[in-house]
């Protein structure tokens, strides 16, 4: 179920009319919605994704999509975030440049901490990259929708292990990632 009131009419559309990503906008208990990072706070935060990427030639259109536990006590295991990926983000031609690829990974993978923050299913405190391995497995390309996932692979104490993955249309992974955040014992 799409949550007309948290997306956006054109990237509703936009998603609605792929039809590799509409296989993943259906069921029941599917959340679809523009994230929060694609809004600037006051404080700067967010800036990277809300404003300076946020054109037609960088990422125009992105849409979270989730699916709701069966209980609120239960954490969100996984994200999912369609992207569409301008040419102004060429690293080569047709190709995103590398540094951005592992920017999306990390930024999605971090969603996913939002969202369960949002559920109380996390720790409040802020959380950093604490590292980011990123593999390049093929060309991802510009001018062209892609699937980041993320999901966690265990959360002891201040840290999450996590994974990201990006994909094609064919559900082929181009990139992958395996992701630490740790919680800081205080705030920045």
């Amino acid at each position: 179920m799409i949550d007309a009131n948290a997306v956006g009419s054109s990237d509703e559309a936009h998603f609605a009319a792929i039809p590799w990503c509409t296989r993943h906008l259906q069921g029941n208990r599917v959340i679809a919605r523009t994230p929060s990072n694609r809004t600037l706070k006051s404080t700067n935060e967010d800036a990277l994704f809300a404003d300076t990427l946020n054109s037609e030639k960088g990422i125009s259109r992105m849409l979270q999509v989730h699916e709701e536990p069966l209980s609120p006590s239960e954490p969100v295991n996984e994200v999912k975030v369609f992207l569409t990926l301008g040419r102004g983000l060429d690293g080569y031609p047709n190709v995103c440049h590398g540094g951005l690829v592992a920017t999306i990974l990390d930024e999605v993978v971090g969603m996913l901490t939002v969202i369960n923050r949002g559920r109380r299913n996390m720790p409040s405190g802020t959380l950093l990259t604490a590292y980011l391995n990123t593999r390049f497995i093929k060309p991802v390309p510009t001018a062209a929708t892609i699937l980041a996932r993320a999901w966690y692979t265990k959360v002891e104490g201040r840290k999450s292990f996590m994974q990201g993955t990006i994909e094609d249309e064919n559900g082929d992974i181009l990139a992958r990632a395996d992701v630490l955040y740790v919680e800081l014992r205080s705030s920045l």
